[in-house]
């Protein structure tokens, strides 16, 4: 006959089993990751990709893909002070920047855009296993991306000769023939239109602001909210990619699971789409793996032989967070859109009133 002490302690044992039986993991060990009923990670929240650390590697850390806690220390103290002197008020009494800027670095020749208080790019390094990174791509070794092919080369450059970058204050485009690049609002590029994001949506990348993302994630679909620009990718699991010839401005992708980890494959993108230089021939697979501490290790591999003369690896943590996702309304109050088209006008009258007089 067993003992009272040893009865307790057996039907305790045998009514913690039936529990954990009943309920998900989530609530079985708190040291363990969230799951949902069905066992698998539980991805849903919102998390804040916010860092110091570029996306390509500065050329001066060649194949090193770790900062020493001294380096990292140094590029937090200099982002400090380059925010704390960003927020200095301004001299009242200043003159206005000369006509098309001064040609320093900045919104059009530096005449005015966006200050300190706009800009949240993090305060410090990422880390991944408690090491610093110097660069968010970690394939090739050199952390920046492969070479481009000789056909995207050529593409790129008559791509930038069909556009003048900067302002100097004249319609220079005035004499060209064809149309001039200020004609209609549907000439400007889709980022600035704010029809699509800055960040790209697959991979996506952190920003100089505007970096949270949100995670709904159910049996079926995932969805993936990227507050830069209101980006939304529905991932739909266990399924296949529709013909070549459907493309989709953020991708088509599809998910599947590997273990505890969420794999997400994109292809299909819009021949318009071209973020980072990449072709609707793009193929973008995605690594989501949830960590104990309730953050998620992003991992990412871009393929393109039309572009690149090979793939490119990046990783960095996403952070979760229990901040909210606010609207990104920029297409239905981009008013700048509208200057932008009533200065072109203006600098074209002037051109062609400068002209008219030459021509007396």
């Amino acid at each position: 006959m067993l003992s009272a002490r040893y009865h307790d302690k057996t039907l305790t044992a045998l009514l913690v089993t039936g529990l954990a039986l009943c309920l998900p993991a989530a609530v079985m060990a708190s040291g363990e990751i969230q799951r949902t009923d069905s066992g698998r990670p539980d991805l849903s929240g919102t998390y804040d990709v916010a860092t110091l650390t570029p996306l390509v590697r500065p050329e001066a850390f060649g194949d090193n893909l770790y900062l020493t806690r001294e380096e990292a220390d140094k590029i937090a103290e200099t982002e400090r002070a380059t925010i704390a002197e960003g927020a200095q008020d301004s001299d009242p009494t200043r003159e206005a920047p000369p006509e098309g800027g001064d040609g320093s670095a900045g919104a059009a020749g530096n005449v005015g855009g966006y200050n300190s208080f706009w800009i949240d790019r993090g305060t410090d390094s990422l880390t991944v296993d408690g090491q610093f990174r110097t660069s968010i791509i970690v394939d090739p070794k050199n952390g920046r991306m492969p070479p481009m092919t000789p056909t995207a080369q050529e593409r790129r450059a008559k791509r930038f000769a069909s556009f003048r970058r900067g302002n100097d204050g004249k319609a220079w485009w005035i004499d060209q023939e064809g149309p001039g690049p200020y004609d209609n609002m549907e000439q400007r590029g889709n980022a600035e239109r704010c029809l699509l994001g800055f960040t790209g949506a697959a991979p996506t990348f952190p920003s100089l602001y505007n970096n949270y993302k949100t995670i709904v994630q159910t049996e079926d679909h995932v969805m993936i909210l990227i507050e830069m620009v209101h980006d939304a990718r529905i991932v739909r699991m266990n399924s296949e990619h529709p013909p070549a010839d459907e493309t989709k401005w953020l991708g088509d992708s599809i998910g599947w699971w590997e273990g505890d980890t969420l794999v997400i494959d994109t292809t299909n993108f819009h021949p318009q789409r071209g973020f980072r230089g990449g072709s609707e021939n793009s193929h973008v697979v995605e690594r989501f793996t949830r960590l104990e501490d309730g953050n998620l290790l992003y991992r990412f591999t871009v393929e393109d032989d039309t572009v690149w003369t090979g793939p490119w690896t990046g990783e960095y943590l996403w952070r979760a967070s229990d901040e909210k996702v606010y609207e990104y309304a920029c297409h239905e109050g981009n008013y700048a859109l509208g200057n932008i088209m009533r200065g072109a006008r203006i600098l074209e009258k002037d051109a062609l009133e400068a002209k008219q007089s030459a021509s007396l």
